[in-house]
Parts: C-alpha cells; sequence; structure tokens
C-alpha cells in the first residue's frame, strides 16, 4: 500500500467532523471513483460527465507503459537521448515534476519568450526529440514552438518525421495535421481536463521517453486508490478536501504550499487547485513558497492554510488549517485530484472547467490580429516603461502595493522572461511578501496563464498585479506565421493585462529595455 497519510490540525473539530461526517454519507469518495456527475451539481453535470475518466488511469494507462519503452529504446538506438518537451499548462507541469522525481533530464519548453526558444533549439538539436504535446490541438504557443523546431530540423538536414512526436486528443486539430504529416501520435483519453491527465498519455509519453519508470508511477496511484475512494474517515483525499472546504467557508482562500521533496510537485498542485476552484468569485488560491522558514508559510496569515508536501508533522498555521503530506508521487497525484474534487463541491463550483481561460488568449489574439489596440507606456523612468499610474516609477510601485488589502488581499508578480536565464529573480517573491505582510505569488508568463491565470479572473477578487515585460536580446520568426516570439509574447502580456484590468484588478507593467538592470531596480523598490 503506498502512503498517502495526511497529518491534520483545525481550529473547529466541530466543523471538519461534521464535513466529514456529511461527505461520508454522501459517499463523496465512492461515487467519484464510480464517474458519478451529478456531485457538484445541475450546472456542472454536462461538464462533470466527460471529465471523470480520470479516477482509474492507473489501470486504463497501462498499455501505454511497453508502448512508451520500446520507442524510448528504439530512439536510444539511434543516439536519440535529449528529450524536449513543448506543452503549457496540464501538458508540461506533470511531465516536469515527474521527471524531477525521478531523477532523469527533461527539456520542458513552455514559452514563447523568443530567447528561451532559441535557446531549448540550440541545445543538442543533433540528439533531440521533440514532443509535442496539446490537448485542444490548437494551443498557439505549442503549435510555434513545434513550428521552430520543425524548421530548426529541416535546416539542419534532419527530417522532422524521426523527431518530432504528437500527444494529443483523437480528432483535434493537431491529431488531424500530425496524422496527415506522418508524425507518431499518442492519442489520449479525451474525458480527463488537461490538469487532470497526470497520468494520461501527456504525463506518461514524455518522462517515460525520458527515462522515468512510468510503470512504478502509475503502481503507486493503484496501490493507494482504496484508500482513496474509500467512504471513511480515515481517507486521506476527503479529509484534506473536506478541509479545504470548511475553511473556504470560513473566509480562509489561500494555500501555501510548502514543498519539501525538491522535486517541484508545489507547481503541479498550483495549477490543479487554481484552475479548478477559481470561478464564480470563489476559490483557494495556491501560494507556492520554497522552503517551510519562508515568508508566508512562517508567519503565515489567517487566511491561509498550510500544505508541507514531504512531511509527516503539520505546521502550525495562524488561522488553525494545516496538513502535513507523504507519500509516492502517484499516490501524491491522485490524491489531491480527488481532494480537489470534494474541495470543489464543498465550495459549490464546478471544478472542471475553466471559464476565464480563454479570456487572455482572446485578447492576445485580436491584439495579433490588428483587431485590438497595442497601448502605450504612460511614461519612461531609466530605460523601464511604464503603464499605469503615478509620475515615477517608485511612485507607481508604492500606489500599486497600496492597494493590497492587508486583511485578504494578494499581489502576483507575473514575469514574462526567460524563466532559465533568470530564475533567481523568484526570489523577490519572499522580499514583496516580507515588505507586505500578505500573500505573494510569482508567476513565469506565458507558463502561468495556463495555470493560475483562471483564478485571477474568476476567483476570489482580492488580487494586485505587477506584470513584468522585457525585450529580448534578439526576436525569432515563426515559420508560416506573420507575427514573431516576440510579438506573440508581448500580445500575451498586454492580453492577460486588459483582462485583468476590466475584472476591475489593479494592474501595473513594467517594461524593461534592459533587462538585467531593470530586474535589480524593480527588486529594490520592492524592498
Amino acid at each position: 500500500m503506498a502512503e498517502v497519510d495526511v497529518v491534520l490540525s483545525v481550529p473547529s473539530q466541530q466543523d471538519f467532523d461534521e464535513a466529514l461526517s456529511s461527505a461520508i454519507v454522501d459517499q463523496v469518495a465512492s461515487r467519484i471513483s464510480a464517474q458519478d456527475p451529478t456531485l457538484w451539481g445541475p450546472e456542472a453535470e454536462s461538464e462533470a460527465s466527460i471529465r471523470l475518466s480520470w479516477t482509474h488511469l492507473p489501470e486504463s494507462s497501462r498499455s501505454l507503459v511497453g508502448e512508451i519503452s520500446e520507442l524510448r529504446e528504439q530512439l536510444l538506438g539511434k543516439g536519440l537521448d535529449h528529450i524536449v518537451l513543448c506543452g503549457m499548462g496540464g501538458s508540461s507541469l506533470a511531465p516536469e515534476v515527474i521527471c524531477h522525481t525521478a531523477g532523469v533530464a527533461l527539456t520542458v519548453l513552455d514559452s514563447s519568450q523568443p530567447d528561451m526558444v532559441r535557446g531549448a533549439i540550440a541545445d543538442r538539436l543533433d540528439r533531440t526529440v521533440v514532443v509535442v504535446s496539446s490537448k485542444s490541438g490548437g494551443t498557439i504557443e505549442t503549435d510555434s514552438q513545434r513550428r521552430a523546431y520543425e524548421h530548426a530540423f529541416t535546416e539542419a538536414g534532419i527530417d522532422p518525421l524521426e523527431r518530432i512526436i504528437v500527444v494529443t486528443d483523437p480528432d483535434s486539430p493537431l491529431d488531424q495535421q500530425a496524422t496527415e504529416t506522418g508524425y507518431r501520435v499518442f492519442r489520449a483519453d479525451p474525458h480527463v481536463g488537461g490538469r487532470y491527465s497526470a497520468l494520461t498519455a501527456f504525463g506518461l509519453v514524455p518522462s517515460g521517453l525520458a527515462g522515468a519508470d512510468i510503470g512504478a508511477l502509475l503502481d503507486g496511484a493503484a496501490d493507494a486508490e482504496a484508500s482513496l475512494y474509500a467512504d471513511d474517515p480515515s481517507n486521506p483525499a476527503l479529509q484534506l478536501g473536506v478541509m479545504l472546504g470548511v475553511a473556504n467557508a470560513h473566509g480562509v482562500d489561500k494555500l501555501v504550499l510548502s514543498d519539501q521533496t525538491g522535486h517541484g510537485v508545489g507547481d503541479w498542485i498550483e495549477q490543479l487547485v487554481a484552475e479548478s476552484t477559481g470561478k464564480l468569485g470563489k476559490g483557494i488560491l495556491p501560494v507556492v513558497v520554497p522552503f517551510e522558514n519562508a515568508v508566508n508559510f512562517n508567519p503565515s496569515t489567517s487566511d491561509s492554510v498550510l500544505v508541507s508536501i514531504g512531511t509527516d508533522e503539520a505546521p502550525k498555521a495562524q488561522s488553525g488549517y494545516a496538513a502535513a503530506l507523504q507519500g509516492s508521487l502517484g499516490a501524491q497525484m491522485l490524491l489531491w485530484e480527488v481532494a480537489v474534487a470534494v474541495a470543489g463541491r464543498a465550495i459549490g463550483i464546478d471544478p472542471f472547467d475553466q471559464p476565464d481561460v480563454e479570456s487572455a488568449k482572446k485578447a492576445a489574439r485580436e491584439l495579433l490580429d490588428g483587431a485590438g489596440s497595442v497601448p502605450s507606456p504612460d511614461y519612461t523612468e531609466n530605460g523601464i516603461d511604464v503603464y499605469g499610474s503615478g509620475s515615477s516609477l517608485a511612485e507607481s510601485v508604492r500606489a500599486l502595493l497600496d492597494q493590497v488589502d492587508l486583511d485578504a488581499g494578494y499581489l502576483a508578480i507575473q514575469v514574462y522572461l526567460d524563466r532559465l536565464a533568470y530564475a533567481d529573480f523568484a526570489e523577490v517573491r519572499e522580499v514583496a511578501a516580507a515588505r507586505l505582510g500578505r500573500p505573494v505569488t510569482f508567476g513565469w508568463g506565458p507558463r502561468f496563464l495556463h495555470s493560475t491565470g483562471q483564478y485571477h479572473k474568476g476567483g476570489t477578487p482580492n488580487g494586485v498585479f505587477l506584470q513584468v515585460t522585457g525585450a529580448p536580446e534578439h526576436d525569432l520568426p515563426i515559420a508560416g506565421r506573420d507575427f514573431t516570439f516576440g510579438s506573440f509574447i508581448d500580445s500575451q502580456a498586454a492580453g492577460d493585462a486588459a483582462v485583468l484590468r476590466d475584472h476591475g484588478r489593479p494592474v501595473l507593467r513594467l517594461h524593461l529595455s534592459d533587462v538585467p538592470a531593470g530586474l535589480e531596480t524593480i527588486r529594490g523598490l520592492l524592498e
């Protein structure tokens, strides 16, 4: 039996016990296992009826293990040992954590930032196999990355048919295009949503090709099924989901995650929780922190649930809502999926739709097509274009931070830069959190648009947003497109900012002409 232990501390044992008892009486866990779409109410029934096949993926995905293993051996026999994954959101976050946990190398290209795209392509192209993953088959970032690799392979005298593998839903535009072209295609279960797809072909194909033991991953999840689908007070997923629901009913809408595993599972959980619960002005905002003594975890705020992953001792939360989780990665993934489905029912939302994700995509497309107006900066100071109120850079930043509600608000720092080249800038989250004494999130764009982006627009409306963009070292054209990677990422940032403002969210955008110097300036202004 895989370990899926949960250690809980709650402020009101009576509220928790009553909610847990009610979930047991209603047979919530076993009905999730039975794929009962009525659990989340009549408005969610239609979507839920086509999104519940994730419940038994440990069995239904088993046939993929041998197929992927055979393909990996074939590729290694040709000297192809560098696996690149082009995908966004659920298509990239799960393989990333699976491979980190397994200690195998996987290059994840989940950006339209031209320097990052160029850097990925320049790395061992002669030994590279590219997995192109898109559930919808119409993700513009992924399509653009595919085009860039096709062009690079062709220019290098390499046949793309020998190097590109596609993962998508059956009959998607990508499935049709890839099949006609002659690419190897893995078709995933269409009745599994993207953020629940870790144990489908989306998670298993790139991970298995990179060398992760995907059979053991499925074994860990399978071993946990009996306990996670039991209508029993000892069910750890039921306990966690009920705790999140009870907390939310008490006005606690932040989930601060300290990932003690060191493998990045917090980023995967972040998408699952934010995109599943952040809608209808409700939800749970995940705040991923790098260590247990990080600001927002210690000290915490009264509107936060604390969860420490990979430990067996519950942290001490100011609100009293806390949990510690341990277990294999497969068991952890299934545990969180069940828990979020339970929490969604308690909160009163459909955990399987994402109504606000498309809005930012639409705004970006309009800017690319010339249908929307490209904003001009309000002023420029020290090489930084400022899109927001204020007569100076310091005043603009101060004015934005002053809008953070000190009782219930949060600051989201969104950085549309090369996340590998400027990885250290993520430390600014700690700086801002220490200054504000409030939860602060940090997201790399456009990666977060497929994760916390749903919560930003649809969740609890108490966020304030600092957006950082920058000029690339060199732009990069996209074969067959009339826009470049540089114009694409600019439109994504501007489009998301416009949608946030339309939702009444405060946004300050800072565009850096000299990125390293600009980042140091921003760090200083936040201290």
